[in-house]
């Protein structure tokens, strides 16, 4: 997996990264728009400004309801599933976790202007990751580090 170096730390190691799981499962796709997904999530309610996270969620087929803590959390976990998609043409859910089962092979696809949107959050996360509202669930270091991921994901997509 292409991510590996990014993947299981800070990015792809929360409960919002299961739950993120959970819904791409749920979606059952083998390409799955990021349009889709912020419809879905409630994202596309946030204009692209992640720094507080009002009411995510998405309602499953059983009309569960599954919420996701972190927007941020959210945009750096698919930010490294979109690269996933670009280096290796998808991913597959199996690869993601180690205990994870569930075979579903899939793409997320990105508009360019969604490219260029994805680019600027991340951009803006590194610039000031002290301003996120995940800042109270970590130390400075901590969400520093993560920043940095983040930015060398943002170089890595090269948009």
């Amino acid at each position: 997996m292409y991510i590996k170096k990014y993947w299981y730390n800070y990015i792809g190691g929360t409960d919002d990264s299961l739950t993120l799981a959970d819904y791409l499962y749920e979606k059952g796709k083998t390409e799955l728009p990021l349009s889709e997904i912020f419809r879905d999530t409630g994202l596309d309610k946030l204009n692209w400004n992640f720094r507080t996270s009002p009411d995510l969620k998405y309602t499953d087929s059983g009309n569960g309801c599954h919420e996701f803590y972190y927007a941020i959390d959210l945009i750096t976990d698919l930010a490294a599933l979109i690269l996933e998609s670009k280096k290796s043409g998808g991913f597959n859910l199996k690869d993601l976790f180690d205990d994870e089962d569930r075979d579903l092979f899939l793409k997320i696809t990105t508009t360019p202007e969604e490219d260029r949107a994805m680019n600027r959050a991340l951009a803006d996360f590194f610039a000031a990751p002290l301003e996120y509202d995940l800042h109270e669930m970590m130390d400075d270091d901590d969400i520093r580090e993560m920043a940095q991921d983040c930015e060398n994901i943002r170089e890595e997509l090269d948009v």
